[in-house]
């Protein structure tokens, strides 16, 4: 895993907090955040903005208005990127280090970290596990 331990890849819900100004997210985190936002080094995958819209689909998350003009909203927020989702970040999720769980949404950002050697901002469980597995870097 190559890159900067700089580089920060938002986590769907941590992208969902962020955008909510949501308690849930740490100090920690929104420290870490704002600093790679201002070094242009904070990364959402588009991978979380289908997770996102099938959640308000399936009636698990409200976001107050339209799927489309919050993600125009979400991703105008000062120094975020949207990181490549390219054939071979989808091919990677499939060859990840076992174990890992099958959610594809979760793969995808995992594969994605490991291909931009990006820190992934999460509260996941699944995804810690694998980072203390030394598969992947995380911040709690």
């Amino acid at each position: 895993m190559g890159g900067s331990a700089l580089t920060l890849l938002l986590d769907t819900h941590i992208w969902l907090w962020l955008a909510a100004g949501d308690r849930r997210l740490t100090r920690r985190h929104s420290t870490r955040i704002a600093e790679a936002a201002a070094a242009g080094a904070l990364m959402v995958s588009p991978i979380s903005a289908w997770e996102i819209g099938l959640l308000v689909s399936r009636g698990r998350v409200r976001l107050g208005k339209a799927l489309e003009p919050w993600l125009d909203d979400a991703l105008a927020a000062p120094g975020l990127n949207v990181a490549a989702l390219t054939p071979h970040i989808a091919a990677a999720s499939c060859r990840l280090p076992e174990p890992f769980h099958p959610d594809p949404a979760d793969r995808m950002i995992v594969a994605t970290a490991r291909d931009l050697g990006a820190t992934i901002v999460t509260a996941d469980q699944r995804i810690l596990a694998y980072a203390r597995a030394g598969h992947v870097r995380a911040l709690r």
